[in-house]
């Protein structure tokens, strides 16, 4: 797998049917190993161990609705009450982060509601925050801890 702009995190990997695997703890289970679940379970890595963020707080391709069509997240984050509280839309590491890429995670973000966001590709992160009230948006040098996120 490409290398990403991320920290190393150790993943239990398995050939399954012919097709690589790997252990997602969020799930509880293997899933076949593309180049964006690459990116998806670093991210998620990043989330619990350089954040901070409780694991049992992470949902991995989590399922809701988008005008009538069932779509997935790849992660939310959820504050202590369950409301999401962070969206992270998930491309391959050569799918460049362009506005479709934002535009997709911010769709999803209409019916979630989730005060931040973040796009990537594994190596070009955008995170921001939103501001619902003003529709509205900025942009983050570095997305924080959790115990920020909740302030």
């Amino acid at each position: 797998m490409e290398s990403l702009n991320l920290p190393t995190y150790e993943f239990r990997t398995a050939e399954r049917d012919g097709k690589r695997t790997v252990y997602d703890p969020v799930r509880d289970r293997y899933v076949r190993l593309t180049p964006e679940e690459w990116v998806r379970q670093h991210f998620v890595q990043y989330l619990v161990q350089a954040l901070n963020v409780p694991a049992g707080l992470v949902a991995v391709e989590a399922a809701f609705e988008f005008q009538g069509q069932p779509q997935r997240a790849d992660i939310i984050v959820h504050d202590q009450r369950g409301e999401p509280l962070l969206l992270v839309e998930c491309k391959a590491p050569r799918v460049s982060i362009g506005q479709d890429a934002f535009d997709q995670g911010a769709r999803y973000n209409l019916v979630l509601g989730a005060p931040y966001l973040v796009v990537t590709n594994g190596q070009t992160h955008y995170a921001c925050a939103i501001d619902f009230e003003n529709r509205s948006y900025t942009f983050l040098d570095d997305l924080p801890p959790y115990a920020a996120l909740l302030e």
